[in-house]
């Protein structure tokens, strides 16, 4: 009983990384062996997919809707939030452009591990279609019928539409707005639940894989935790950086300097909603008015998410590239449009990412059963990932304030 009580105590990354060393050791010594992981171990991975594709549709309707009525607090703001959301916007769309031109250019020179899993049918397999259809295709006929075929582009469409004209309505959707958050977290609080299976799934999903591919994965594995860091990187150098300094005429050193506790803990704690008081206190300290750092920061923590937008884009473009799948431009198109949305409507709350990874993966015809193969490394990415976008949150409390506070932030007359 002490093991087990014990065994609760260990955080979920720590039970991911144990059970992704696991599977790799557990997998090279079936190596010699695959059919007997395929027929011992996969089933197990197998449950654990199939919740994961239960929860999928209801998640992304519901989030993405959620995530729109956030925007319900610009009648409080006006133009603070017009011009917070626009700016979350802009970073964001060019989050994806950096994710997706990055990895496509980088997956011509890095050496590639083929990955072959024995798949069920994929979730909303894309057909070949031409550009137009593709975009045609993007939106539907009918409101029921894509959670039985499986095309979350247009579930994401729905989500969107839905959660504009409940904003619209104003006082008369607020009962319709209830619903939705009170839904939305009942199914978050559901994805919890599955998440705290996701050590053994992981395990049993990925240990078919190295039995079946050989160690050689692991080095493309490390190639896209370092690509995604690198795009991270490039994003904050080429975006936030101009951005603080032209827009909000702030020292990024000094922005950096007053971050560091808040880039600390939400490091180790992979939550940007977590981070929020020390977000706050930092912003604080750059003199950032209470009612817009109350407005915007926690605003930020529910719409950017420009880490999530760049990872979802460099996983697809890298596994695609993996597995012999020609990404056309109308494929281009949609990942751009998915990433970008579901980097608005990702829930905070662990393993969220996974769950749209594998939307995006059905948008262009990879399998689900693909998600296994990258889980492991998740959570790697995921400290990175949020860190990301508290910058962003962040830097636009303090280009708010430049624009609309009493006074700009003097980072020549800070309080320690």
């Amino acid at each position: 009983m002490k093991i087990f009580s014990k065994l609760k105590k260990v955080n979920l990354t720590t039970q991911i990384a144990v059970a992704f060393i696991l599977a790799i050791i557990v997998g090279c010594l079936l190596q010699g062996v695959p059919d007997v992981s395929n027929a011992i171990i996969k089933p197990f991975g197998n449950v654990f997919l199939n919740l994961l594709k239960f929860i999928v549709a209801p998640l992304v309707l519901l989030s993405i809707t959620s995530g729109i009525l956030s925007t319900n607090n610009l009648s409080t703001l006006g133009k603070i939030g017009l011009h917070a959301v626009c700016y979350f916007m802009f970073t964001t769309v060019l989050a994806v452009l950096t994710g997706l031109v990055t990895s496509t250019i980088a997956v011509q020179f890095i050496p590639l591990s083929n990955i072959t899993i024995e798949t069920a049918t994929p979730i909303g397999a894309v057909k070949k279609m031409s550009l137009i259809e593709e975009i045609v295709n993007f939106f539907p006929s009918n409101m029921i019928a894509p959670s039985y075929s499986g095309i979350m582009i247009q579930i994401i469409v729905i989500a969107v539409v839905f959660g504009i004209a409940i904003v619209h309505v104003g006082a008369k959707g607020d009962p319709v707005k209830n619903l939705v958050l009170s839904l939305n977290e009942v199914v978050q609080r559901v994805l919890n639940y599955i998440m705290m299976l996701a050590p053994i799934g992981i395990f049993c999903m990925l240990t078919p894989v190295i039995a079946n591919n050989g160690p050689s994965i692991l080095g493309s594995l490390a190639a896209l935790v370092g690509l995604a860091h690198f795009c991270f990187l490039f994003h904050a150098m080429a975006v936030y950086v101009p951005c603080l300094h032209f827009l909000g005429g702030y020292s990024p050193l000094k922005f950096l300097k007053h971050m560091q506790p808040a880039l600390l803990f939400a490091y180790s704690s992979d939550s940007s909603v977590a981070t929020l008081p020390y977000t706050m206190k930092s912003t604080e300290r750059m003199h950032v008015r209470k009612d817009i750092r109350d407005f915007v920061l926690p605003l930020g923590a529910t719409i950017n998410m420009d880490g999530v937008a760049i990872y979802l884009s460099v996983a697809t473009v890298f596994v695609a590239a993996c597995c012999g799948i020609h990404l056309t431009m109308g494929m281009y198109m949609g990942i751009a449009f998915s990433a970008t949305i579901a980097s608005i409507g990702t829930p905070s709350v662990p393993g969220a990412s996974l769950t749209f990874m594998s939307v995006i993966f059905a948008l262009v015809g990879i399998p689900i059963e693909y998600v296994a193969v990258i889980a492991g490394v998740d959570r790697i990415v995921d400290m990175a990932r949020t860190v990301m976008s508290i910058v962003g949150d962040a830097s636009c409390a303090v280009i708010m304030q430049r624009h609309f506070g009493d006074k700009p932030p003097n980072p020549e007359k800070e309080s320690a």
